[in-house]
């Protein structure tokens, strides 16, 4: 199996790790499925301009989030039902042990997000991501505090203006196109779905995975700097 070997003699405690939320962390698109549940018609549409490149990220969540109805309580009990990878919590323990900061970075929903992992417990974690307002009593709007109007993809929440202010080595973990810019500014790369083609398309040093149990031992790898390429 080729490796791909990570300059300069740094440890690991110089480490910084930029995670995904939604499909990383999070077994399923939390927004996606709170969008099937509680979204007015419309939301689809606006899905399918995304997807054609008709419309931005930013535009596409900010359209969908004010199609959704339903109340606090019913969101509430809806996040509470949906499930994160089983193996997130040993993989977290082992990064803290080995001084790594972990940061959530995401282009979902804060809400969701802080909600899902405090019911886990890990609230510590710090997080960026879009934030959900409540306008009324089944209304919301998605305001924007890490957008960055560089952004080459046109996101919500910027992932590469976080990996340009991170002065340590970066590890990015993720799975879906939100992923694909900051892939490429980073110094190594946990790929799952998507983003695997993307980093094989793009010859970005990376490490395939199918969850946080694989990405445990690779964890364990950073030290020697030497990571296996699926």
């Amino acid at each position: 199996m080729p490796h791909s070997s990570i300059p300069g003699d740094h440890s690991v405690s110089h480490w910084t790790i930029l995670c995904d939320f939604d499909g990383t962390i999070a077994v399923d698109d939390t927004t996606d499925t709170l969008l099937e549940r509680f979204g007015r018609s419309g939301w689809e549409a606006l899905e399918a301009d995304w997807k054609a490149g008709r419309i931005n990220s930013h535009d596409c969540m900010a359209g969908q989030v004010a199609l959704l109805d339903m109340s606090r309580d019913e969101l509430d009990a809806h996040l509470d039902a949906r499930a994160i990878d089983p193996a997130f919590g040993e993989f977290v323990d082992a990064a803290h042990a080995q001084g790594m900061h972990i940061v959530i970075v995401s282009d979902g929903l804060d809400y969701g997000i802080r909600r899902i992992l405090a019911r886990a417990g890990f609230e510590s974690l710090p997080i960026v991501a879009n934030h959900l307002r409540q306008v009324d009593e089944r209304e919301w709007s998605l305001q924007f505090p890490h957008a960055d109007k560089a952004c080459r993809i046109g996101s919500g929440t910027c992932k590469c203006a976080r990996g340009r202010a991170a002065h340590e080595r970066t590890l990015l973990i993720g799975d879906g196109a939100s992923d694909f810019c900051v892939a490429e500014t980073v110094d190594f790369v946990f790929a799952k779905g998507k983003l695997i083609q993307h980093c094989e398309n793009k010859n970005i040093a990376h490490a395939a995975i199918a969850g946080f149990a694989d990405a445990l031992p690779l964890l364990h790898e950073l030290p020697s700097k030497k990571l296996a390429i699926a």
